[in-house]
């Protein structure tokens, strides 16, 4: 039997196997080899049916999606309807009610409403209270700060610095008294100087200047020519106040000593005096 030659544009189709019943009794037995061979046909086909396998995947995950959509959507839709629904039973119930229902119903929110209004104020009032006790307290303890800063400068118990002097008191003879250092103290203050030390030793309110001529002592504490006097205020009136005629400056050079003074920007008086406890007094209770 001779076979006809397939058309070139339907090689790529597989070719169907013809049925065992179809088969002619006197059709010769293939070899053994030749059945276990697959036909061509069979090769040409594979690709077809990975395509096929391939698009039948990709449309079940289009299905699941799609399926997936559809069912938020109607979670959506059933919330939307759940809420419209107590809505409008929520306005049925006001309606079917009686003037004087309707009328107890309106007082209760308005009650609530007030009560809810006076709580916010309340909460306001408190914050606000709390912001300015805050606020007084933080003012409070800073102008407490600052006074104890500026008795402790006056009082030699904390270190200061500043504009003034630098005074050299130099006494090649030892006339040097008493009375001239606390001249010197007492023009110095007078002149406003806010604090001072003199040879390393701070002045007080309650500095005592003793002993003799060449053998002077500040506080119990000797000291010993030339004398070094550091003085913070305005250095223009503190030199002014030693040279006045008559003054500091005139009596030590008097006596056979010189003075010299210098104006600085910056001067630090860093000695400290110990705290003075007042064994006597107290402070008053009254306001």
């Amino acid at each position: 039997m001779t076979e006809e030659p397939v058309p070139s544009d339907r090689q790529a189709e597989p070719m169907p196997e013809p049925a065992p019943d179809a088969v002619p009794e006197d059709a010769e037995t293939p070899p053994a080899e030749d059945a276990e061979t697959p036909p061509p046909a069979e090769d040409a086909g594979a690709p077809a049916s990975a395509d096929a396998a391939q698009a039948a995947g990709r449309r079940r995950r289009r299905n699941r999606v799609a399926a997936a959509l559809i069912g938020v959507l109607t979670m959506l839709l059933g919330f939307a309807f759940a809420v419209q629904v107590r809505s409008t039973d929520t306005g049925s119930r006001l309606t079917g009610q009686r003037e004087e229902d309707l009328v107890r119903i309106l007082d209760e929110l308005n009650a609530r409403e007030d009560r809810l209004r006076q709580q916010i104020t309340e909460q306001r009032a408190a914050l606000d209270q709390l912001n300015s006790s805050d606020s007084r307290s933080a003012t409070a303890l800073e102008e407490a700060r600052q006074r104890a800063q500026a008795i402790g400068i006056l009082n030699g118990t904390i270190a200061a610095q500043g504009p003034g002097i630098r005074m050299t008191v130099l006494d090649p003879v030892g006339a040097v008294r008493v009375a001239d250092l606390l001249d010197a103290i007492e023009e110095l203050r007078g002149a406003g100087a806010e604090t001072m030390q003199i040879d390393g030793v701070r002045v007080g309110v309650s500095t005592a200047v003793t002993g003799d001529p060449g053998a002077l002592r500040l506080d119990g504490k000797p000291i010993a020519a030339p004398y070094e006097i550091l003085a913070i205020g305005s250095a223009q009136s503190l030199e002014t106040a030693m040279n006045i005629p008559g003054g500091v400056v005139q009596r030590i050079s008097g006596r056979g000593g010189s003075v010299q003074i210098t104006q600085e920007h910056q001067v630090v008086v860093d000695a400290l005096r110990p705290l003075d406890r007042p064994q006597y007094a107290s402070p008053t209770s009254g306001g």
